[in-house]
């Protein structure tokens, strides 16, 4: 007779995915063992390597699912705004807006993939660098077509690229739920920040 706990409701396989992300966000990649996950998830080890060969394939896993549901939030809210007919401004507030709501609701694995990229095995990293970049470019033509129409009057268009990105991204970070800032709030200042950096002149 199996000694196997009973699989938490959900089913195996999003009982693990949860008990992975889980163990990532409070433990660090290196700090959990695919026994941790295992027993979060209320399994057995040989239940878990049913579904998974081990917890790189988790993280992959998990990095993999949250940077392509990003990446397809960014070009939902660009077609939302007439993706590359709109004003470079309203593009630019997209891409913020979808960041922004993303990084809120999407914080653990945010956090994860920000502090576990590195510790992907090189053929899933060079894959998932080609999701990342696509993301990246969508960000890259609205600045740069800003900049070509006179919109944007930033010297360094590259660097404001990354600074805007880097402060949507840090978002995930430091944002409380429970405290006064709401989410559409949010959005607005970080909006306002952004065409702040672009030096944006209608």
């Amino acid at each position: 007779m199996s000694s196997a706990a009973p699989v938490p409701r959900g089913g195996g396989r999003d009982a693990i995915t949860r008990a992975a992300r889980e163990s990532f966000a409070e433990q660090g990649y290196h700090g959990t063992s695919i026994r941790d996950i295992a027993r979060r998830a209320g399994l057995s080890l040989s239940a878990l390597y049913h579904w998974h060969s081990g917890k790189q394939d988790l993280l992959v896993l998990l990095i993999e699912e949250s940077t392509a549901e990003y990446f397809r939030r960014c070009e939902g809210a660009l077609d939302e705004v007439g993706s590359h007919t709109a004003d470079p401004a309203e593009r630019l507030l997209a891409l913020v807006r979808a960041t922004v709501e993303y990084r809120v609701s999407r914080r653990v694995e945010s956090t994860i993939a920000a502090a576990e990229w590195g510790n992907l095995a090189p053929e899933h990293r060079a894959r998932l660098d080609g999701l990342r970049e696509s993301a990246g470019r969508l960000w890259t033509e609205i600045v740069d077509d800003g900049v070509a129409r006179g919109h944007f009057r930033c010297a360094h268009p590259e660097d404001a690229r990354r600074a805007i990105v880097a402060a949507c991204n840090a978002i995930a970070q430091w944002y409380d739920p429970a405290g006064d800032l709401a989410v559409p709030d949010l959005v607005e200042r970080y909006g306002e920040i952004a065409l702040r950096i672009v030096d944006h002149r209608p």
